[in-house]
This record gives C-alpha cells, sequence and structure tokens, in this order.
C-alpha cells in the first residue's frame, strides 16, 4: 500500500534516526521531495479557530457528533464544508460515546413442558 505524505514523513524521520543514511538519499528512496520534508504543511489560522471551536463544541455537548456541530458552527464559520469538520473532529480523537443497552425483561423462566402424546406442543 502507498504511503500519504503523512507517513512518509515518518519513514523518513525513522530512516534517519536508525540508519546513517542521508536526508537527501532518504527523501528519494521514500519519494517525498526533500522541500516537503523540510516545510510541512501548517494549518491557515482559520482552520486552526475552527479546530478549537470543534473541540469547545464538543466538550460542551458531549451528544453531539461531527454533523451536529457542524450544524451548530455554520453562523460562526459559513461555507465551512462537512468532511473538514469531520477530519477535524477526528484528528482531536473525538466520538459520541456509545450507550450501552440494558437488558430487557422478558418474564420468568418455565421449563418446557414435555409433550405426552403426537403434536401436543409446538414451536418455531
Amino acid at each position: 500500500k502507498a504511503l500519504a505524505p503523512q507517513g512518509k514523513r515518518k519513514a523518513i524521520a525513522m530512516m534517519l534516526e536508525h540508519t546513517q543514511i542521508s536526508e537527501r538519499r532518504a527523501c528519494r528512496l521514500v519519494g517525498l521531495s526533500r522541500d516537503a520534508w523540510r516545510h510541512p504543511p501548517q494549518p491557515d489560522a482559520q482552520t486552526a479557530r475552527l479546530a478549537e471551536r470543534i473541540q469547545a463544541v464538543a466538550m460542551e455537548r458531549r451528544r453531539f457528533g461531527y454533523r451536529r456541530v457542524h450544524d451548530m458552527l455554520q453562523g460562526e464559520f459559513p461555507g465551512t464544508n462537512h468532511k473538514k469538520v469531520f477530519r477535524l473532529y477526528r484528528e482531536q480523537g473525538l466520538a459520541v460515546r456509545k450507550r450501552n443497552k440494558g437488558k430487557r425483561y422478558r418474564g420468568e423462566r418455565t421449563p418446557l413442558v414435555a409433550a405426552t402424546r403426537v403434536n401436543q406442543t409446538w414451536s418455531l
């Protein structure tokens, strides 16, 4: 499987740390340009603000998933894509906790009655 740029950066870092290989050679072997290695993408200020607000809303309203968080932030960040909100939500490790389903009461258990003649009891 091909590595994403983030995985390539990790591979280069491991190569440089554990071997005597040069940065130039490591980048060439992994298939990432040296410029991309030296200057990883920095999120812009608006994305950083959006990530902070997603965190705040998710902590305030724990039962809200990324869709409802996206709907709440539409007034503050107009035109923000739901896919971007989902990516930031997931990167921060946020998720709605699943509720445990309680056991349902099924009445008292009674043993099956043994049939004393043909066609007396039926079951599905």
